[in-house]
This record gives structure tokens, sequence and C-alpha cells, in this order.
């Protein structure tokens, strides 16, 4: 498993009852290594805010946004475009990962109380700027286009050559027509 490019770790310990907030901003070097790894010409802004609340004794929800303004290049003139990324998070982590729970005999059971099962939460921990990092790279537009960009097929009004019309002049016999 490799290192997060952006690491924030939250322990479930460190979330009180009232819950947590956090307004994260990445610094230069984190864009500079976000933008290497999402193949950006470069990554002006990353921002991130959660909200972090208790779920029962072992569960945090995490409700909040991934903000950024990603440099690309589009992808019909290869001109440098700006686009602006905002994607929503709204997730529960739990301790004992993807709703696996024990019943009274150490059996594991599966229980479905939320419409998607929570995701794991390792040690207790939620590393949010791995979080936010994952939902920039979602949201990156991969076909990034000027809004004026118009792609016009060059060879379009030209005639095009049949590639099998080598083909057909050797079914023809050499001689010409003898009757």
């Amino acid at each position: 498993m490799t290192a997060p490019l952006w690491s924030v770790p939250v322990s479930i310990d460190d979330v009180t009852e009232a819950g947590l907030h956090l307004h994260l901003v990445a610094d230069e070097a984190t864009r500079a290594a976000v933008a290497r790894a999402a193949g950006l010409r470069d990554l002006p802004r990353l921002e991130a805010s959660f909200d972090v609340a208790r779920k029962g004794s072992d569960s945090l929800k995490v409700v909040g946004d991934v903000s950024a303004t990603v440099g690309q290049d589009c992808v019909v003139t290869l001109e440098p475009v700006e686009n602006e990324v905002h994607e929503s998070i709204d997730l529960v982590f739990a301790q004992s990962g993807g709703g696996t729970m024990a019943d009274d005999e150490g059996q594991a059971t599966l229980q479905f109380q939320d419409a998607e099962l929570p995701e794991s939460m390792p040690d207790g921990v939620v590393d949010l700027g791995a979080l936010a990092t994952e939902y920039l790279l979602l949201g990156i537009d991969p076909y990034p286009r000027k809004p004026d960009a118009i792609f016009e097929n060059p060879g379009k009004d030209e005639p095009r050559e049949n590639p099998f019309a080598v083909l057909s002049a050797l079914k023809k016999p050499a001689g010409g027509d003898k009757s």
C-alpha cells in the first residue's frame, strides 16, 4: 500500500459527541504531487471542508465537499484550460468494516442498516486528505475543452480513396478481354 498524496488522519477518539468541523487547504508541495499523479498541467487550488460526527460507538459520518481549480490541456486545441471541480461527500465509516458484525457465537454476519454499507476505518482512523484526493480525481473532466473549441475533421470535404481499390485492380485480367 502506498502512502496517500495528501494525508490528514482523524481518529474516532478525536471526534467528540458535538462533532468536528475541518477546513483543509493543500499546500504547494501536496498540490504538485496530486497534479503529477492526476496528469494535470497544474493544480493552483485544492480545498476540502468536512463535518465529522460520531454515529454509534464505532462509526463516523463524514459530510463535506472538495473544491479545486485544475489546469488541463484542451483535447481539441491543446491550449491550457482551467476547470473548477466541486464534489460532495457523504459517507459512513465503521471500525468493524464494511458492515460486518459478529453474532453471539462469534460468527460473522452482515447487517444492512443503511442503503450502502459503511466504508472501512482501519485502526479507527479516517484519512480526510486521502478522501479529498480520491473525490477530486473522480471529479476531474477526462476530456476538457475550451468553451469555444470546435473539432473540425480536416478531411471531411475531400473525397476519400477506397482502400480496396488496389485489390479490385488485381481481380481484372492482365491482357484485357480476349474473345
